[in-house]
């Protein structure tokens, strides 16, 4: 797999992570239009961003489950795709000036016609501790995240992530 990052996006217990996801049996189910998409629109709107994605992490690409202001949204190789990183640690991942962190610069949705520079995620996080995906923000310009913001980013994050648990999506 191609990593942009330059950094390691495996994380230890990826063997375990991946039978988790592969377990809850929604990898391959189609796109959401019912709950997951409304905490995106949520979550859009909250933070003033045009864009927010429900994305689950699999071993070569991230598949979008729900999104706002992207309608179609194909699976990004897991290299490029910043979600990669939210996975490998439980609190929140933000790039407030995607342009001024190094792990970021070969980044092709950075560097590349889509301009990227803001990136705040909150990780899927199951019960049981696998960080299977995440929600995320981005937006085309720089902006601040507070400490405040990550927190409510992690609370939608955990809403997502009951629902997925209890099947109720």
């Amino acid at each position: 797999m191609k990593n942009t990052f330059g950094l390691p996006i495996i994380p230890e217990n990826e063997e375990e992570r991946l039978d988790k996801l592969r377990s809850l049996y929604i990898l391959n189910t189609h796109r959401e239009e019912g709950t997951f998409k409304h905490i995106a629109s949520m979550a859009a709107h909250m933070f003033s961003v045009p864009i927010a994605l429900v994305n689950l992490v699999d071993s070569e690409f991230v598949y979008t489950k729900a999104s706002a202001g992207m309608e179609v949204t194909p699976p990004v190789p897991r290299g490029t795709s910043l979600c990669s990183l939210a996975v490998l640690k439980d609190g929140a991942t933000v790039f407030e000036n995607a342009l001024g962190e190094p792990c970021l610069l070969a980044n092709p949705m950075v560097t590349g016609e889509f301009g990227l520079r803001f990136y705040a995620a909150a990780p899927l996080r199951t019960n049981d501790g696998f960080n299977i995906g995440a929600l995320c923000i981005v937006d085309k310009e720089p902006r601040g995240f507070s400490e405040a913001d990550q927190r409510v980013l992690e609370s939608l994050a955990s809403v997502v992530m009951e629902n997925i648990e209890r099947g109720t999506t």
